[in-house]
């Protein structure tokens, strides 16, 4: 029988590409900070509330890393507290340690990017480099390796993105800092390439903000406001495009890392005294987030990604 802590053996996956149930939707954080950069790769199953367990390690510690995932593979851009062009990627049914993939090109070696991604491809975008905000964003073909290549330009240069959402064809990023923290929700269609078209604005400017979706709704988690920590939910329709509404709070604060089973969005981690704290919320309703269990560690400043999220369905 399948094994459904997480973990499938190659006959179990053989099993469902003839027809077995699909591998259960898993949640990956990886990398962050405690108390220094950290490699350590953690999985929890979106049904089940419960604590993270260990997966594996990244091939570099670091933070501020940007993820992407199909419904095999995550994939982990950048990052690092001096900066890094690493990707390196991880099989999500079969824990381990993450494989080299490639690298990002120099522009975008210092992290602070968003990622979001479909089932094919995944992008990366914004960031930090030489000491400025920048708008490039690339893409890869998720289940090949290889380096990033140019996709387009951000609407304005923009850091501390951590807000990706998307549908299977829609993608984009919302809030960020040019120097100051921005409101503006960007958006592409993730099959083209080209420079990304204006959305709308969140509720409020602010910068380390979570973002995950559904195939329907994208919502951003948390962020700063000034040197405030915001606890404010909100919410988008993907398809259409609007400024984003009220959908709730959080108990922690900023700089979550966000994933989702297409229902349940997960806001996992906290620079809130580097909490460990997992909470979610049920992505179609709005709400309170609700305690979902904690990391294996306090930390903050990760990624996360799952095999189920909106980009796939």
């Amino acid at each position: 029988m399948p094994n459904y802590q997480g973990v499938w053996s190659l006959s179990e996956q053989y099993q469902n590409a003839s027809g077995w149930p699909s591998p259960p939707a898993t949640a990956i954080y990886a990398g962050g900070y405690i108390s220094a950069d950290t490699n350590v790769i953690e999985s929890v199953l979106i049904a089940n509330s419960g604590n993270g367990s260990d997966f594996g390690d990244l091939t570099v510690a670091r933070r501020f890393l940007a993820g992407m995932s199909s419904s095999t593979r995550g994939v982990f851009a950048g990052g690092g507290s001096t900066g890094s062009n690493v990707i390196d990627y991880v099989t999500i049914a079969t824990a381990g340690n993450a494989t080299d993939f490639g690298d990002t090109t120099a522009a975008m070696d210092e992290g602070y990017a968003g990622g979001f991604g479909s089932e094919s491809r995944g992008i990366y975008a914004g960031g930090y480099q030489s000491s400025s905000a920048i708008n490039n964003m690339e893409y890869i073909t998720i289940a090949s390796t290889g380096n990033g290549t140019d996709f387009g330009n951000l609407s304005q240069a923009r850091t501390g993105n951590s807000s990706g959402f998307c549908s299977p064809t829609r993608g984009g990023l919302g809030g960020g800092n040019t120097g100051s923290r921005v409101d503006t929700i960007d958006y592409v269609t993730i099959a083209s390439t080209g420079n990304a078209f204006d959305f709308g604005n969140l509720t409020e400017s602010k910068d380390g903000v979570g973002g995950t979706s559904s195939s329907i709704r994208g919502i951003f988690a948390g962020g700063f406001t000034g040197f405030a920590l915001k606890n404010r939910i909100e919410y988008i329709t993907i398809a259409s495009t609007g400024n984003a509404t009220t959908f709730g709070d959080l108990s922690a604060t900023a700089r979550p890392a966000c994933t989702s089973d297409n229902i349940t969005a997960l806001i996992m981690g906290n620079i809130t005294g580097d909490t460990s704290s997992i909470e979610k919320v049920t992505i179609a309703s709005i709400g309170n987030a609700t305690d979902f269990g904690d990391l294996t560690a306090d930390k903050s400043n990760g990624a996360a990604v799952s095999n189920a999220h909106g980009g796939l369905s």
